[in-house]
């Protein structure tokens, strides 16, 4: 509707504003422009939102300077929820494509982590996982190489099964996570880490690609 329209832009107005004038702004007007939006949820200056409607905000979000929230999708109501006390830390980015990601409570993403979910591969995050800065998560990542006599990105998105955290799970910084990768309960994985294939719960995994080198249950 235009009423609709105008509200997004007047919000959109408000994006750049700096410091607690800009804060206070935003967490009066901007919460009405989401599916849905707990209490307390703050929001700093240069947050870009695509398709807002379709993500859902618990309590106490916290979402930093320069972040993007692209929520596109064709059909779903929803394609990003983000749970209680989730803070999202400078530059990061959750980006939908026709996908879904949902991080539960108590995470925190720090600076220039990318999370995304193309091709209805979905990207989900338990609660207390700890992400690193400059993390890669995807979704849908890989395109069909079967053929030869058309473009490669002419023959569509690999179904991977997207990327799953289990609760607990601590990725250091640079680390990337593929599609069709679990990671299970109270997993670490170290600085510069590439996995590529699931991970019990409690091991410790380093290198790229990325092995197993100890587990936590283990006795010292």
């Amino acid at each position: 509707s235009w009423a609709a329209l105008l509200y997004y832009e007047w919000c959109q107005i408000l994006r750049p504003v700096p410091g607690a004038s800009g804060m206070a702004l935003r967490k009066i007007f901007w919460p009405a422009l989401f599916g849905s939006c707990g209490k307390g949820c703050m929001f700093a200056s240069g947050i870009t939102l695509r398709q807002p409607g379709r993500i859902r905000l618990a309590d106490a979000v916290v979402i930093s300077e320069g972040c993007i929230l692209d929520g596109r999708h064709d059909s779903e109501p929803f394609s990003i929820a983000l749970g209680n006390n989730v803070i999202l830390s400078n530059d990061v980015m959750i980006s939908c494509k026709n996908g879904s990601i949902s991080i539960r409570d108590n995470c925190g993403l720090n600076a220039r982590t990318i999370v995304q979910s193309t091709n209805h591969c979905p990207v989900y995050i338990g609660q207390d996982c700890i992400i690193g800065q400059h993390c890669l998560l995807i979704g849908g990542g890989s395109y069909k190489l079967d053929r030869l006599d058309i473009p490669i990105r002419k023959q569509g998105i690999r179904a991977d099964g997207g990327v799953c955290l289990e609760e607990d799970v601590w990725l250091g910084g640079n680390v990337t996570v593929l599609g069709g990768v679990t990671m299970g309960k109270g997993s670490v994985a170290g600085a510069g880490a590439l996995l590529t294939r699931s991970v019990d719960a409690y091991t410790v995994s380093l290198g790229a690609p990325a092995r197993v080198v100890k587990n936590r249950r283990d006795v010292q």
